[in-house]
């Protein structure tokens, strides 16, 4: 929660303006032990100067600035029921001595989730004159924030977090969870002790909240102390298994974090800190899974990683956009969200600031691009919400900008920081992180997001590519296109070892998806999905690819005719565009194109019809400047089925256009 601000600061320039020496008592034995508790919490000796400071108001009661000071010291330690306490004492004893009193207790009573009374001294903080401007547009967001609060408590949103168990949760910190589309692996970042040269914990405290509670001064030596290493889990039989480490060359002595898995698996970009070659604090790496080895991290480099602060990214699952978040010059803030496109030449854009509807004056973190490749999640502080780093979602219009954030409501957010969400591919479940429901530090829990907070649902399809003659795995290139608009959404390759693929496909819309290899004849499937929202099952399906042979052939799936008729649809085009581009890549080779038919009509008509369909191709090719001495076509009518006639399914296999190679 970021609703105060820590250090004995504080404490010292409440009274500045009051000058050293003037305190609301004379009491001099007061006086003595109250400066005797200033010297011991400068020192970090909590006990002593509270022990002090308790003397101070045995002496004198009424000696408010103790009370404050007290109330300061329990913020400090995160006793925030006694601090709050403290504060009351000291508006019963004197209302109008220090309004910003007011203000800090509001800010308590946040995180205790007290909005009304919050809110109730937040507007007695504004009845004072002679308040800064800084301060009045400090407490008018604030009372903002107990508005949305208050109408977010009486209104909850379902949520119900199931704790994913001892196989990925330990007592050290789980956090920043990371899932392929399939939902079968799952990456998470721990925090753990360093060790030294005999492999032993440098430090005896088990987790960092363990030694900042016995060590307060010694906060900032925690990443000194502890370090975050990757560990991953597979999912077999609805169970996760044991996380264990990814291991080197991407898991070093040094702390690596907050991930994001490409939706296939084979990729990951993660955040590394103060290494040799980084350009400024942190900077996002990449590393690429070849069969079961990972490859050495890569710098991303100039100009996605800069001399400021680079770090959390997440990739789009086309591979196309990485999301992160920078305090580099240019923002609003101090930490936005930022987008970088992935060049053809393997070089990553010049990043664009993500605008004024995502980020704000205060810090945006944790993006999450989901599968469907237009909704993100994100935390901020900067936008209304329930007083600290709230959830958010928003969606990617047509024109490439922003909806309006909207929070995810309560309890998923709370008063306290809430940074990092994910949601599976369907849409249905989202994973995070948090200390709210454990003793143990943070741990990793997965719920059932509710439909107004859900993204489009995704499906995939998933497989192996291989040589159809020699059975040799083979790494290839897919892609799927949007046929309403020709223009490709998604692109992945199958791993280089093992042929493994997995490609994410939204629903309601129809696909095309073309898989090519240089040598070979290119795959084409199609998937009809328009006005379909939910899928129950992904498409697993091997792709056999052909070398270009003579007597091979494809069938062209994204080929489409107005019924009963010769005339392509428009959604034939990318289709038509890809044949295009093979015959130009691959200049000797001269194809048959054949139309057939089911069995619906006399023989005869069927094939006129076939041939006319054959030759709407031919013509095509001939317009996009394809010798003709390369091209023949042929009409084979209902002669030649591949399917059985009885059925509908079978009826429309059985109507298709082929190439085959002459």
């Amino acid at each position: 929660m970021k609703l105060f601000i820590t250090g004995l600061f504080v404490v010292y320039s409440i009274f500045s303006c009051f000058g050293q020496q003037q305190y609301s008592t004379e009491n001099k034995k007061a006086i003595k032990f109250y400066q005797e508790a200033l010297v011991a919490f400068d020192q970090f000796n909590y006990k002593d100067g509270t022990e002090s400071m308790q003397k101070a108001i045995k002496a004198d009661k009424y000696f408010i600035e103790a009370y404050l000071v007290l109330a300061e010291i329990n913020t400090e330690q995160r006793i925030f029921s006694k601090a709050i306490d403290y504060y009351y004492t000291a508006i019963k004893l004197k209302p109008d001595f220090f309004p910003s009193m007011y203000l800090s207790l509001a800010r308590l009573e946040m995180i205790e989730n007290k909005f009304e009374a919050a809110k109730n001294n937040i507007t007695k903080f504004l009845t004072y004159n002679n308040i800064s401007k800084t301060k009045q547009n400090e407490a008018g967001k604030l009372l903002k924030t107990c508005e949305f609060a208050i109408q977010a408590i009486n209104n909850p949103v379902p949520f119900n977090p199931v704790n994913l168990g001892d196989s990925i949760n330990t007592k050290y910190n789980e956090y920043w969870p990371s899932l392929t589309a399939d939902g079968s692996k799952l990456v998470i970042t721990r925090m753990l002790p360093v060790k030294n040269a005999e492999n032993e914990p440098v430090t005896q405290f088990c987790t960092p909240e363990e030694f900042v509670k016995i060590n307060p001064e010694g906060i900032n030596k925690v990443y000194e102390l502890f370090q975050e290493d990757f560990y991953y889990s597979i999912k077999e039989n609805d169970l996760w298994r044991f996380a264990i480490e990814i291991g080197a060359p991407i898991q070093t002595n040094q702390s690596e974090g907050a991930q994001s898995l490409t939706s296939d698996g084979f990729k990951m970009y993660f955040t590394v800190c103060y290494k040799p070659d980084t350009k400024g604090r942190c900077d996002i790496y990449q590393a690429e899974k070849i069969g079961d080895k990972w490859s050495d991290p890569i710098n991303l480099g100039s100009p996605l990683n800069t001399g400021s602060w680079e770090a959390q990214p997440s990739i789009s699952p086309d591979g196309k956009i990485l999301y992160f978040i920078s305090d580099r010059e240019g923002g609003y803030g101090g930490k936005d969200i930022w987008e970088s496109e992935y060049l053809p030449n393997g070089n990553w854009s010049k990043p664009q600031n993500l605008g004024e509807k995502i980020n704000t004056t205060g810090d945006e973190q944790s993006p999450f691009v989901h599968f469907d490749n237009k909704t993100l999640y994100f935390s901020s502080n900067g936008h209304i919400g329930m007083g600290g780093s709230d959830l958010f979602k928003s969606e990617k219009l047509p024109d490439g900008s922003w909806s309006d954030p909207i929070n995810l409501g309560y309890p998923i957010n709370t008063s306290f920081d809430e940074i990092g969400l994910i949601v599976n591919a369907s849409g249905e479940k989202a994973f995070f992180s948090s200390d709210r429901f454990a003793d143990k530090g943070r741990d990793i829990f997965e719920f059932e997001l509710y439909p107004d907070a859900r993204p489009s649902a995704v499906s995939y399809i998933k497989g192996k590519v291989y040589d159809a003659e020699n059975l040799e795995k083979l790494n290839a290139h897919f892609e799927l296109v949007d046929l309403s608009t020709g223009k490709p959404i998604m692109q992945s390759e199958s791993d280089k070892t093992t042929g493994d693929f997995l490609i994410c496909i939204p629903t309601d819309n129809d696909y095309m998806l073309n898989v090519s290899k240089e040598g070979y004849l290119f795959f084409s499937d199609n998937f009809s999905l328009k006005g379909i929202f939910e899928i129950t099952n992904p498409f697993l399906k091997d792709v056999a690819l052909n070398k270009i042979k003579q007597g091979y052939k494809i069938v062209l799936k994204n080929i489409f005719y107005l019924t009963d008729s010769y005339q392509l649809e428009e959604k034939s085009l990318a289709e038509l565009n890809k044949l295009v581009e093979f015959l130009i890549n691959n200049p000797t080779i001269r194809i048959e194109i054949s139309g057939h038919t089911d069995n619906v009509g006399s023989k005869e008509y069927n094939l006129n019809l076939s041939e006319n369909r054959a030759k709407s191709v031919y013509n095509y090719l001939l317009h996009k400047q394809i010798d003709t001495n390369r091209l023949v076509f042929k009409g084979y009518g209902e002669s030649i089925p591949i399917d059985t006639n009885e059925t509908d399914e079978g009826r429309a296999n059985n109507r298709r256009t082929e190439i085959k190679v002459l």
